[in-house]
């Protein structure tokens, strides 16, 4: 079946972007920003003025809205998600979008700062966009494509399913989150209210891309307790705890095991923080890899350089804590292959060749999978998330929302 789809995604996504909606992972509440509900009620709004009564936002920041069933068939409750909030790692702030319509192939120059050029020979899929349309910042804050392109996705695709009910779908839940960026978009979710099979996040970056697999995920603290010593009669006492911290970091491998050193399959111990003082350091990593082996080893490397660095300073003390963050989707996905095939063949309706890969990464679909929601990653067309170089292709949007239109189809026609 065609799709003439009056495509509103453009101007839903550059309206979106305007709104600062940066999550705080310091903040203790849900959502961490309030800012991020004035989305969230714009939200509301669009979802009940295109006729879907029960949209709602709870007060955590959680908006539920249900596409009812057209289809005498029995067809299992798809839910389609994407995340509210920006990344605390760039600014979100008076987010100023620019078109480039008609892109040639250049490196673009952002006008309010000329040193941040994207350019082609950093952003390889610059190259498929000649003769599209390319969404970029100004240059002095993100852009929000991450995930501010799936939400407008995902509004446009439910504008077209509600004006058009010729096309046939089961019942479709929408649920738009708040705190992803921070590892805290699954954690108020009401699973019961919005009641839904099998899920989708639209928060993927090149067209055609469907994501089943993704990193599983733990948090590591290393507290160090050293001695403390007046600095003038130190000798042979003290035992300096940022010390300890250093000579951990210093066994880290340089050429390997690091983000910036490996790539496809290969997992990483990358330290995110380090706060002390003489007396107590805490250090803090992430450990990232596909398989829980892999992370108990690469947990075990770690404790070994601690014990060996700590060896050195025998009044000193140290501890290693494991938090489990999220684990690899896939193990839950290959349970329901008819998950991930029904979106590898809306993706080819839409004329597009489905590219099936992994995340070096989570979504909330890593945990959504493990309470009970099976929920791979679809394309969203954003690309160099989290950064002031991160831009959006219009036509890879336009592509995203017949992608979402044509997965409510297909789960109809194979019920």
């Amino acid at each position: 079946m065609q799709l003439n789809i009056e495509h509103t995604v453009l101007e839903r996504f550059l309206r979106y972007v305007k709104i600062d909606t940066q999550s705080d992972a310091s903040s203790p509440t849900c959502p961490s920003t309030e800012k991020q509900k004035d989305l969230g009620k714009i939200l509301v709004e669009e979802l009940l003025a295109m006729g879907i009564g029960d949209a709602e936002m709870d007060e955590n920041g959680y908006i539920y809205a249900t596409i009812p069933s057209n289809t005498e068939k029995t067809v299992p409750v798809i839910c389609f998600c994407s995340h509210m909030d920006t990344a605390p790692d760039c600014s979100g702030k008076d987010v100023k979008p620019i078109v480039h319509n008609n892109y040639q192939g250049q490196d673009i120059i952002l006008p309010d700062d000329k040193s941040q050029v994207i350019r082609v020979a950093d952003h390889h899929h610059l190259k498929d966009m000649i003769g599209k349309d390319v969404v970029t910042t100004s240059g002095t804050t993100l852009l929000g494509a991450d995930d501010k392109a799936g939400l407008a996705e995902i509004m446009d695709a439910a504008n077209h399913l509600m004006k058009h009910p010729e096309i046939k779908h089961g019942t479709i839940k929408i649920l738009f989150t708040p705190d992803e960026e921070i590892g805290r978009g699954v954690d108020e979710a009401d699973m019961k209210k919005l009641g839904a099979d099998f899920g989708y996040t639209m928060d993927g970056e090149a067209a055609g891309g469907l994501e089943d697999e993704t990193f599983s995920a733990d948090g590591a603290t290393i507290t160090i307790q050293g001695v403390s010593v007046h600095p003038g009669y130190a000798k042979g006492k003290m035992e300096h705890s940022i010390k300890i911290a250093g000579d951990i970091l210093a066994e880290l491998p340089k050429g390997r095991l690091s983000p910036e050193t490996t790539s496809g399959r290969e997992g990483f111990i990358h330290p995110t923080s380090i706060e002390g003082e003489l007396e107590k350091t805490t250090m803090e990593f992430i450990v990232r890899d596909f398989t829980d082996e892999k992370l108990q080893e690469h947990e075990a490397f770690l404790e070994k350089i601690m014990n060996e660095a700590l060896s050195h300073y025998p009044n000193s003390t140290a501890t290693l804590k494991i938090t489990e963050q999220y684990r690899n989707m896939k193990v839950v996905l290959d349970k329901h292959p008819e998950v991930a095939d029904n979106a590898e063949e809306a993706i080819k309706r839409t004329g597009l060749t489905p590219l099936k890969s992994s995340i070096r990464g989570g979504t909330d679909g890593s945990r959504f999978s493990f309470i009970g929601l099976p929920c791979p990653n679809i394309f969203a067309g954003g690309h160099s998330f989290h950064s002031r170089q991160e831009w959006v292709c219009v036509q890879d949007m336009e592509k995203a929302a017949e992608t979402i239109v044509h997965l409510a189809m297909v789960w109809e026609e194979r019920a």
